[in-house]
């Protein structure tokens, strides 16, 4: 069903535009703990565990509130070990973004002296930090008058002014960054920002946007807005199957540490090569997706007749300590009862 057509501009109306929007969410904004602090620590923090996750996954268990109880300033971060980063950031993936925090913190303290950078360009300089991250970090934390844009952002943007390119391409890019520099409120970016990414998040969503609900209906230039944003063609999935070796003895399992860059710093289960596991009887299959890999992983209750680098032991009452890739720690808390069962 198409849209009522658009009565003004938002570009020729500008004012009009940034004012109704603010009211709107000044009244409607949710109050996310990230959004009650000033704290340029804090702010990053949202914004990197925002990435790649969505909001709800953070807000499920107080994941922000109890990463800043545990790491609250840039030397808590700093001091930490990397098992101790990866730990309180299991089951958020992606997880050179926790690493990369570590290094702000540290250059952080080493560059600044502890004080965060306000301008976007320098805090662009800092690590794992891109431009949308260092807009919300400046516009969030400082009030600067810096757009940013997400997702969100880009979606609402493509469809308030019908913008039939693929809004993820170079000139897709282009187009988002500069109308979201043209209708930033200069006054109160801070606000205006919040708005704006509140709007791509609650009301014009990826399917059935609520546009008779919308503060800036009036101005959205698309008359079938849920066909936006064109995006370029996703990345097909790749099938991988894994073979695992699932052994306990006197209340340890034996556990692998991992090298590639989806796993480097987690234990898992120790992987074999399907032929040397031709001769045995999967136990159980269990499948996961993980970035584009679609994993077949078959398990196998049997004691390796050797032990590959790095493997080793480990106590069982322990696992809840040691950083663990997602995935295997579901399948051992699926397989927790039968774990505590000697095996040799």
């Amino acid at each position: 069903m198409e849209k009522a057509p658009a009565k003004r501009h938002p570009r020729e109306d500008t004012r009009a535009f940034r004012s109704a929007l603010i009211k709107w969410f000044q009244a409607n904004g949710k109050p996310h703990p990230w959004r009650r602090t000033r704290d340029p620590w804090a702010v990053l923090v949202s914004e990197i565990m925002l990435q790649q996750t969505t909001v709800v996954s953070v807000l499920a268990n107080r994941r922000f509130e109890n990463f800043l109880e545990e790491f609250p300033d840039l030397q808590a971060m700093a001091d930490a070990s990397e098992e101790q980063i990866l730990r309180a950031w299991e089951g958020l993936g992606y997880y050179n973004r926790v690493r990369n925090l570590q290094k702000t913190a540290c250059a952080v303290l080493a560059r600044f002296n502890g004080e965060f950078p306000s301008d976007p360009a320098t805090l662009e300089s800092l690590p794992g930090i891109g431009r949308y991250t260092a807009g919300a970090v400046s516009s969030f934390a400082f009030d600067q008058a810096t757009p940013i844009v997400d997702g969100n952002i880009a979606r609402v943007l493509s469809r308030l002014f019908d913008f039939r390119e693929a809004i993820d391409s170079t000139p897709g890019q282009a187009f988002s960054w500069e109308n979201a520099t043209r209708l930033l409120d200069p006054s109160q970016p801070r606000l205006f920002n919040s708005a704006l990414m509140e709007l791509g998040q609650t009301l014009c969503t990826p399917k059935k946007p609520a546009c008779l609900l919308c503060p800036v209906r009036d101005f959205c230039q698309s008359r079938d807005p849920e066909t936006l944003p064109v995006k370029k063609p996703r990345r097909g999935f790749v099938s991988v199957e894994e073979h695992a070796l699932l052994w306990v003895r006197k209340g340890e399992i034996l556990l692998s540490p991992g090298h590639d860059n989806r796993r480097r710093g987690f234990w898992k289960l120790p992987l074999r090569s399907a032929e040397a596991c031709a001769h045995l009887k999967a136990d159980s299959i269990h499948r996961y997706v993980i970035t584009h890999h679609k994993v077949t992983l078959l398990l196998y209750r049997h004691q390796p007749q050797q032990l590959l680098p790095g493997e080793r032991y480990h106590r069982l009452d322990q696992l809840d300590q040691l950083p663990v890739a997602t995935p295997i720690r579901k399948i051992l808390t699926q397989l927790q009862g039968s774990l505590e069962q000697p095996e040799g």
